[in-house]
């Protein structure tokens, strides 16, 4: 079993070394023969290129290939175009993996193929703002995801990624590009096998309110994203994931008094759970308005089309 972690990156140099280093220590045997890592920068400005080529001797595994910014999608398409193993594995540039993440993805999907080969595997994502020491952090239940096909962690046969279609390109903004392909799949027929021990440490700085604007922006193209969704798929299914229903008008509108409770009216009290050491709980608090935002959003896109 030959193995290609296909990584897109954009402007993510500090954690992306981490990323990769890790991806160098992997420790693997049967099933898996070989591995490699196909990483596509989109278009970064940080000096990405400029390190990877200064340091590609301490990089072996790794071959990199670059794109205009054209977004995540294009780019793991890019990745898998490039794949020479028949196993492609996706994971993020800001994740850092455990040493044992491609044996334990090789051993399930092994494990899997000897009852059908319409199988893929989802290993464990861990968020974590810890940058020194990102794979100390313990699993929280806030890190549960019932995603049916995402990114962030997942091993899939190349030949169904080329069957469903990859990733449309259309999806140049935040969001769903790898759910929208996950339907798609699923019509093939393809089954999800869980896969905890494939741990994938996602990092990110730990909250503060300079962060508001883009995470604000960030829930505005994920709801123009979700309308392109569905657009694609118009089913009941794609509206509840995209918060295109009137139970999510409700909720979100009641909680957050009608947007009257947003980035400026909230801005002191969470800035006051951020000063006592609780930034993660004020981003949960902090979601109830990006989840405004987000459903306006979709409306507004939705309503763009009529």
């Amino acid at each position: 079993m030959f193995l290609t972690v296909v990584i897109p990156t954009y402007n993510r140099l500090s954690i992306l070394q981490k990323c990769l280093k890790a991806l160098e220590k992997q420790q693997y045997h049967h099933p898996i023969t070989n591995y490699e890592v196909v990483l596509v920068d989109d278009g970064s400005t940080d000096g990405t290129l400029i390190w990877l080529e200064e340091n590609r001797l301490g990089f072996p595994h790794v071959r990199v290939f670059c794109q205009s910014h054209q977004g995540p999608a294009a780019a793991r398409n890019l990745g898998v175009e490039q794949a020479q193993g028949e196993i492609i594995i996706f994971i993020d540039s800001d994740l850092v993996v455990t040493e044992t993440f491609l044996q334990c993805h090789g051993d399930a999907l092994a494990e899997g193929y000897k009852t059908s080969e319409k199988v893929f595997t989802y290993g464990r994502v861990i968020n974590t703002c810890n940058f020194e020491n990102p794979t100390s952090e313990p699993y929280k239940i806030t890190d549960f995801s019932a995603a049916y096909f995402a990114t962030g962690n997942v091993a899939i046969a190349r030949h169904w990624l080329i069957e469903a279609g990859l990733f449309d390109h259309q999806f140049q903004q935040y969001g769903w590009e790898d759910l929208e392909l996950g339907v798609r799949l699923k019509k093939l027929g393809l089954k999800l096998i869980k896969c905890p021990d494939a741990v994938g440490y996602h990092w990110h700085p730990a909250f503060s309110l300079e962060q508001l604007p883009k995470l604000i922006d960030r829930e505005i193209q994920r709801g123009r994203m979700g309308v392109l969704f569905y657009q694609k798929h118009p089913c009941f299914e794609v509206k509840m994931m995209i918060q295109m229903t009137i139970l999510h008008q409700i909720l979100w509108g009641l909680l957050s008094l009608g947007g009257r409770l947003n980035e400026k009216t909230m801005a002191g009290f969470l800035q006051g759970l951020i000063d006592q050491g609780k930034p993660q709980l004020a981003l949960e608090i902090a979601r109830i308005f990006l989840n405004w935002y987000n459903v306006k959003a979709v409306y507004a896109a939705y309503n763009q089309l009529k």
